[in-house]
């Protein structure tokens, strides 16, 4: 078995290459651990990545996506595409690693050499994803996987992150939920290209169907896609196939007409401010623990001496002067 040091930049890439399944799982677990080689890695693969087509799952925890996942993984498979699945789960709080909850229901699809499925922790990403889940979307892609689908943890109103980073969004909703009537009234509603009332065996199946169109009547355009609402039942596979044909005719809509080139452009440069701000977050926070001029300010925002825009103004002035 090949150890840590056997792997160099030259062997790891050309084994993603290759799709190598061993290659593969070191890389991404390089990207987990901000190992120096996995941004060598990412660089060296990056211009043969933008071949893989990336679907986004989203909605409210416990809806089902991860089972949906499942159901459109047999479709992929049954006509014989391969497919990469990052699932995000949330973070533990002790460990920062992930629950693992996701691959527990994926586990079908363990055995099946043309999936590859990796759980990854959200590390307290408001959005629902990670900067690490973004760059083994991409060692995915160079691995030569047809599709690439990204579960995002369920964190309601505030899961919009992967408008940024896929080519077609499913919105997931279950009725007689809480967190799906929230998700109505929120801007995680603006997002989908595919919208699944799943569970949709729940006696409240037609009231939520009616909501959902009348929101989405109120924002939808007149020349654009028309957002579709299906009724599944995952994890008996019903109404999956019409899922599956659903985006692959949004995938058809905006390759026709030039809007696939525009969304992948978009999420890149929001990809690039995404990572920057994160990164210089954690910059500042290690700054404000370590400085104590830093330390300072904020006692002064703290004692009332400064207000906060103030001291953001300030703060951030001192990381550009260095």
């Amino acid at each position: 078995m090949n150890k840590r040091r056997d792997w160099t930049l030259q062997t790891l890439a050309a084994g993603v290459r290759g799709g190598d399944r061993r290659a593969l799982a070191r890389a991404i677990t390089l990207v987990e651990n901000g190992d120096p080689l996995a941004r060598e890695l990412v660089r060296d693969l990056y211009p043969e990545t933008g071949k893989a087509y990336a679907i986004g799952v989203t909605g409210p925890p416990g809806v089902g996506k991860s089972s949906l996942i499942g159901a459109v993984l047999r479709h992929v498979r049954a006509l014989h595409q391969t497919a990469g699945v990052v699932s995000v789960d949330p973070s533990s709080p002790f460990s920062q690693g992930a629950l693992l909850g996701d691959r527990i229901r994926l586990s079908d699809h363990f055995l099946d050499p043309g999936v590859f499925i990796r759980s990854m922790a959200s590390r307290g990403a408001l959005g629902g994803l990670s900067e690490a889940a973004l760059q083994v979307a991409l060692v995915m892609d160079a691995a030569g996987k047809d599709d690439v689908l990204i579960e995002t943890v369920g964190v309601g109103q505030a899961e919009i992150d992967i408008v940024d980073h896929a080519d077609t969004i499913v919105l997931a909703l279950m009725p007689g939920s809480g967190d799906s009537i929230q998700a109505l009234k929120a801007g995680v509603m603006e997002i989908p290209d595919v919208i699944v009332v799943n569970k949709s065996d729940h006696p409240m199946t037609d009231t939520m169907v009616r909501e959902v169109r009348g929101v989405l009547a109120l924002s939808q355009d007149p020349e654009g896609w028309k957002v579709p609402i299906l009724r599944t039942e995952a994890a008996r596979g019903e109404g999956v196939e019409e899922l599956a044909e659903q985006i692959a005719a949004h995938r058809e809509f905006i390759e026709e007409r030039g809007m696939l080139a525009e969304r992948r452009a978009r999420n890149l440069r929001s990809e690039v401010l995404g990572i920057a701000t994160s990164r210089m977050r954690r910059r500042l926070e290690a700054t404000a623990a370590e400085d104590p001029r830093t330390a300072e300010l904020l006692e002064r925002v703290v004692r009332r001496e400064l207000d906060p825009a103030t001291a953001a103004t300030e703060l951030l002035e001192r990381q550009a002067d260095g």
